[in-house]
C-alpha cells in the first residue's frame, strides 16, 4: 500500500495531483481540498473477473416489484415520495441547520415502526439525546433501535445483525470508512460511505434515508455526485424564524419532481398543513395596497400565496431593489417592462418584493401579480379582495399563455376567490367555475389600466 496527496474539489469531486485555485470541472474557487489515499496494485484481468460478476440479462427476463410502497403516516411526505416509501431505496435529505431533518426523520418512525424494524444511527447525538428527543415527539415504538456510531464498518455489522426494514443515517458528512485516510466530511468519505450505504440497501433491501449537511449558499455539501447515487434527492426549505416549512423533491427516480409538502413546525414537532393556500393567505391585510394574490401549480396542487410590494421613494443616489421569495433578477426584468410598458416611473424609488408565509417562488406564471403588486404600492390603490392574478409576462409587455390555468381557477374559487386577471389566449377550451369571473387581457399595460380603474 503507497500512500500519496491528492487534491479534490469539494463541489464537483475533480481530482488534481496538484493544488488549483480554480477547479478546471466547475469552475469554483478556493475548492480543492488536500486528501491522502492509499493505493493499492491492480488486480489482474483473470483476478477481478472471477469474483462476483453479474452476468447479463434480457430485458424481458428482468423482475422488479416497486408497487408495493410503504406508507410513512405522513401524508404530505408521500406526496413529495411518490406515494411512500420504495422498498431498497437511497433517500437523500438536506436543508439548513435546525429545520427539522432530525424531527421529520423520527416521526416517519412513529407510524412506518408498527410493522417495521428501523434502524437509527446518529453520527452527532448520543443514544439518550435521541431518546428524549423521541420522548418529546411522542415517538416510542419497540422496534426502533438507536446506536450511535461514526465507523461505516460497524454500522454495516448492525445493520448485518439486526436486519431492520428502515435505515436512517443522521448524518452523512460525519460517517467515517476506515480505509480512506481523510478526514470525515471530505469528499472520499462522503463517496465512499454512500456508496457503502447504497449497495448494502439495494443487495438486503433495505430503504434508507440519508441526513445531508448544506453549505451557505443552500446546495449539499459535499461532492455532487452524491446526489447521483441516491434513488431520490428532498430539500427542507423555510425560514427557522417562520413556522412553515417547504419539502421538496428535487430528484426521484420512483416518482414527479414537481410535488411539496407543507409542514408547520410546533412544540410537539412537525404537523401537516393540509391546506397550504388558506394556512399562507392567513392573516392577509385586505386594506393594504400592493398586496395581490397569485395561484402557483406544485406538481398536481395549486397553491394561492401573497405577493407583498412596497415602493417607496428612494433615500440613496441608486434606488434599492430587494426580493424575498422571488429570483431578484426575475424583479428587475419585471420592473423594467413596467417602466418600458406601462408607462411607469421606478428609477426614483427603491422597490421591495416579499412572498408571505416564507413561500419560494419560481414560476414564471406570477409575473403578473408581481407587477399589479407594484403598481399598485406605487399608487396606493386598494385591490379587490375576491380577486387573484395568474401570467406571465413577456418583455413586450404581452401576457403570455399559461399552463392548468383550469386547476388554478379552481383552486381560487374554492377559497372564496370570484375573479381573475389571466391571458386571453389561456381561456380557450376550459371551463370556469360556477359564479366566477375570469378577465382575459393581452398585456400588462391593459392589465395596469383595469386595476387602476377599479
Amino acid at each position: 500500500m503507497k500512500t500519496k496527496s491528492t487534491y479534490i474539489c469539494s463541489e464537483c469531486g475533480y481530482r488534481s495531483p496538484k493544488w488549483l485555485g480554480k477547479c478546471p470541472g466547475c469552475g469554483s474557487w478556493s475548492t480543492m481540498q488536500e486528501t491522502l489515499e492509499e493505493t493499492a496494485v491492480k488486480k489482474t484481468a483473470a483476478s477481478s473477473s472471477s469474483i462476483g460478476v453479474s452476468a447479463p440479462k434480457k430485458i424481458g427476463e428482468v423482475t422488479y416489484d416497486f408497487s408495493t410502497r410503504q406508507k410513512t403516516g405522513i401524508g404530505e411526505l408521500d406526496r413529495v415520495l411518490g406515494g411512500g416509501i420504495v422498498k431498497g431505496s437511497l433517500i437523500l435529505v438536506g436543508g439548513d441547520p435546525g429545520i427539522g431533518k432530525s424531527t421529520l426523520l423520527l416521526q416517519i418512525c412513529a407510524e412506518t415502526g408498527k410493522n417495521n424494524t428501523i434502524l437509527y444511527v446518529s453520527g452527532e447525538e448520543s443514544e439518550g439525546q435521541i431518546k428524549m428527543r423521541a420522548e418529546r415527539l411522542g415517538v416510542m415504538c419497540e422496534s426502533l433501535y438507536l446506536v450511535s456510531e461514526t465507523d461505516v464498518s460497524r454500522i454495516l455489522e448492525c445493520i448485518s445483525d439486526v436486519r431492520p426494514d428502515i435505515v436512517i443515517i443522521d448524518s452523512i458528512q460525519t460517517m467515517h470508512h476506515e480505509q480512506i485516510a481523510s478526514a470525515a466530511g471530505s469528499v472520499p468519505q462522503v463517496r465512499e460511505a454512500t456508496n457503502a450505504f447504497m449497495h448494502t440497501a439495494k443487495s438486503m433491501g433495505i430503504s434508507m434515508f440519508i441526513v445531508g449537511h448544506v453549505t451557505k449558499d443552500g446546495a449539499l455539501a459535499g461532492p455532487r455526485v452524491l446526489e447521483h447515487m441516491v434513488d431520490c434527492v428532498l430539500y427542507f426549505e423555510g425560514d427557522r424564524q417562520m413556522s412553515f416549512r417547504i419539502l421538496r423533491a428535487v430528484k426521484n427516480r420512483f416518482g414527479s419532481t414537481n410535488e411539496i409538502g407543507v409542514f408547520e413546525m410546533k412544540d410537539k414537532g412537525l404537523f401537516e398543513v393540509k391546506n397550504p393556500s388558506a394556512a399562507l393567505l392567513e392573516g392577509h391585510e385586505e386594506s393594504a395596497s400592493g398586496s395581490s394574490i397569485v395561484c402557483t401549480m406544485e406538481g398536481t396542487r395549486g397553491v394561492l400565496a401573497e405577493i407583498q410590494a412596497l415602493v417607496t421613494p428612494t433615500g440613496f443616489g441608486n434606488p434599492r431593489r430587494m426580493s424575498n421569495g422571488i429570483d431578484l433578477n426575475r424583479v428587475f426584468l419585471l420592473i423594467a417592462v413596467l417602466e418600458k410598458r406601462a408607462r411607469m416611473n421606478l428609477s426614483n424609488s427603491d422597490v421591495y418584493i416579499n412572498v408571505a408565509g416564507g413561500l419560494r417562488i419560481d414560476e414564471p406564471a406570477v409575473d403578473l401579480g408581481i407587477c399589479i403588486a407594484i403598481a399598485t404600492s406605487q399608487w396606493d390603490v386598494k385591490l379587490p379582495s375576491d380577486m387573484i392574478f395568474i401570467g406571465e409576462v413577456g418583455l413586450g409587455g404581452e401576457l403570455r399563455n399559461i399552463s392548468q390555468l383550469e386547476k388554478r381557477l379552481s383552486e381560487a374559487a374554492k377559497l372564496g376567490f370570484s375573479s381573475a386577471i389571466v391571458p386571453k389566449q389561456s381561456l380557450k377550451g376550459i371551463k370556469i367555475p360556477k359564479n366566477f369571473t375570469a378577465y382575459g387581457v393581452k398585456t400588462i399595460n391593459e392589465a395596469v389600466s383595469m386595476i387602476r380603474k377599479k
